[in-house]
């Protein structure tokens, strides 16, 4: 069985190797390196709605294990499979002319502790759609991201945290932790401030973020 880590490099393999299927993948290097050079982005959208992009969203989202798991409206990825190529395309891109995301499927998971957790489950079209707005997002937010932060990033994970305390103890000689967890966090985050902190990142386009 593989561990966590091994899990998660798997995963971002095979994100690389769709990313190069659907020539996507110079296309992030060069809003990375852009953004690197803090360059600010207006046209965003038509990356997101292309062709490509779109098709890469639909095959990460189809290998995720969720992609069986229905929202509101009961559908599945198996149910976008019987589209072809240029129906499901075509589907995507139409939500970007007036997007509205449907409510989510709200679900409990067990916690080792005897509780719950609330998980909100999208539909499986909204789920593609965020990942097409995430997979050009994300080199831009990337390139401008604190070093020290491991959590929910590619390339990076608990292991890479671990690596980074074991320096600062070794180098540093720092040897006590700070445990925090925010109740309830991503449901009160403020989307102003959110808008306000994606715009500082340089992601200027009206469209998106309207």
């Amino acid at each position: 069985m593989l561990t966590s880590g091994q899990q998660e490099r798997k995963s971002k393999q095979r994100k690389i190797r769709n990313s190069e299927y659907y020539d996507m993948e110079g296309t992030f290097d060069r809003l990375y390196a852009e953004s690197k050079k803090d360059k600010t982005f207006n046209h965003l959208m038509e990356i997101i709605e292309s062709e490509e992009n779109i098709k890469l969203a639909y095959r990460t989202i189809k290998k995720n294990t969720g992609s069986d798991t229905s929202g509101v409206d009961k559908r599945t990825i198996a149910d976008l499979a019987k589209l072809s190529e240029e129906e499901y395309v075509r589907l995507i891109r139409k939500q970007f002319s007036n997007y509205h995301p449907r409510p989510v499927r709200r679900v409990e998971i067990p916690k080792p502790n005897g509780k719950t957790r609330p998980l909100g489950i999208p539909t499986i079209v909204d789920r593609i759609v965020q990942q097409c707005i995430l997979q050009v997002m994300e080199p831009i937010c990337e390139a401008k991201f604190s070093e020290n932060s491991n959590g929910f990033r590619p390339n990076r994970s608990a292991e890479t945290a671990i690596a980074q305390c074991m320096r600062l103890i070794q180098v540093q000689h720092l040897y006590h932790v700070v445990d925090l967890d925010i109740k309830g966090f991503f449901d009160n985050i403020s989307h102003t401030k959110l808008i306000r902190q994606i715009w500082a990142l340089g992601i200027r386009d009206k469209k998106l973020l309207c």
